[in-house]
């Protein structure tokens, strides 16, 4: 069939492969290094409780059959390198059905350790990866010309990213809708990047430029998508720059790396180097292959697009166990004010009004005042981001913040290695507290006089001084 395939997109096709094998790498090295404190059979929320406590329709997943910290393992350092490959082009010198089996591989390993991750696997970006991948499998390789369909389903998902996230804001904070929420967003997101200082201290009427040019990036280039030649492509190249933006911003783990994969998706890739000619013949099975998963997500979309049109609009909330459609968004609400919960300990056995204590470092999240916030994207630190959460609320650090503290205090190596400082490298800790400071970014003049990139104020005991029984 000749309409069943685009040959202008074989390059965008090749590159939006390539990035988002890298995104499947750091996925899966992210994986590989932190699971044994998170969800380890002696982490703080362990998979194999979680395995009895669900069902297989509720977590499908091959730790279904088998759950041992060796196999996750495993199945973590063989995603690193099957990515790898992917990265380096393996799947474009195999046999169509080879190459669709070697994404479906990944996809299915990732949909395994996402549905055992809980809380700290609840991110908006793991969805969107798996969704992402799934219509990665379909995707073709030299073999075949770039198809139709599974283009149109990558823009579909990008659509629902970006309108998604303008919907929300328009219906949430009012400061989006009088363009003052970058007002405060570069110093109360989740985790600051290395010129996050600066950006905060952009002029205001700049920071109100940032939102409105936010609002069209995300309001109306995702329209465009789906316009015809070259005005998609130059919809997809602003949604390209805004990601870049948002990267040099912040730390958003790979979410704004997979955006920027799905964009190249609508690039015309003639205006690169024309596609070969004649392009590949596809088999009838694929085309058929395709044809099908193509109708059966597309009736699945009618949830998350319902979703679009609700004045109720979730975000980041899948519709099914195999994370096949989701709906996305983010920061419907933006905080004024940035509080952090600093975990210090004491090896002192009875507590005193001149108690020493020492803090614990975090690699990512804010709590040495002097110390400028790292560039860790698309690395993904998932306990400094739960602790931006736990700063929130309590409720939110319920269920793993009491296991947390329990193994700072029984010196659990592989918790320290998540940590970016230990001050009891040589012995444990007796007891362990958490505070809740108040942290806002320092002033020109005050960062000339400190050297200090923030300033904290102490607002109330979170953990009171806790030790092992």
């Amino acid at each position: 069939m000749e309409w069943f395939v685009d040959g202008d997109y074989w390059w965008s096709r090749l590159l939006f492969q390539r990035v988002l094998a890298a995104v499947y790498l750091v996925a899966f090295l992210t994986a590989a290094r932190q699971f044994r404190a998170l969800i380890g059979t002696d982490g703080m929320l362990p998979a194999p409780a979680y395995l009895r406590a669900t069902s297989w329709r509720s977590a499908p997943g091959l730790f279904r059959l088998h759950y041992s910290d060796r196999l996750f393992a495993v199945c973590s350092w063989a995603g690193v390198a099957l990515s790898a490959a992917l990265v380096l082009g393996a799947a474009d010198r195999l046999p169509l059905p080879v190459a669709m089996a070697w994404w479906a591989v990944l996809w299915l390993l990732y949909l395994s350790i996402v549905n055992i991750g809980q809380t700290w696997y609840a991110f908006g970006w793991e969805s969107l990866l798996l969704e992402t991948g799934f219509l990665a499998v379909f995707l073709g390789n030299e073999r075949t010309g770039p198809p139709v369909l599974v283009l149109f389903l990558l823009r579909w998902v990008l659509f629902r990213v970006e309108f998604g996230a303008g919907l929300i804001k328009l219906r949430g904070d009012r400061c989006w809708r009088d363009l003052t929420c970058l007002y405060y967003h570069h110093e109360t997101q989740p985790m600051p990047g290395p010129l996050s200082w600066f950006f905060h201290r952009l002029p205001r009427p700049l920071h109100r430029v940032e939102v409105a040019a936010n609002h069209f990036a995300q309001l109306v280039l995702p329209v465009l998508l789906f316009t015809p030649q070259p005005v998609a492509t130059a919809a997809a190249v602003g949604i390209v720059i805004t990601q870049l933006w948002l990267i040099l911003s912040g730390n958003f783990a790979w979410l704004n790396w997979l955006t920027i994969a799905l964009a190249l998706t609508a690039v015309d890739g003639s205006l690169l180097e024309a596609a070969p000619k004649p392009l590949p013949t596809c088999p009838l099975w694929y085309e058929i292959t395709v044809i099908a998963i193509a109708v059966v997500l597309l009736v699945l979309s009618y949830r998350p697009a319902l979703n679009l049109l609700s004045r109720r609009q979730q975000m980041n909330r899948s519709y099914d166990s195999l994370h096949l459609v989701n709906a996305y968004g983010a920061f419907g609400t933006v905080s004024r004010v940035r509080h952090e919960v600093v975990v210090e300990g004491t090896d002192e056995k009875v507590l005193h009004h001149g108690t020493r204590w020492r803090e614990y470092g975090f690699r990512g999240k804010p709590t040495d005042v002097h110390r400028l916030p790292r560039q860790f994207a698309p690395y993904h630190l998932r306990l400094d981001w739960m602790m931006w959460f736990a700063a929130l609320s309590p409720s939110y650090a319920r269920p793993w913040f009491g296991p947390f503290v329990e193994r700072l205090l029984a010196g659990d190596r592989d918790t320290l290695r998540l940590l970016g400082h230990d001050p009891f490298p040589t012995t444990r800790p007796a007891w362990v507290r958490a505070r809740l400071y108040r942290y806002r970014l320092t002033t020109g003049a005050e960062r000339r006089e400190t050297g200090a990139w923030w300033h904290r104020d102490f607002v109330r005991e979170y953990l009171p001084p806790t030790r092992l029984e």
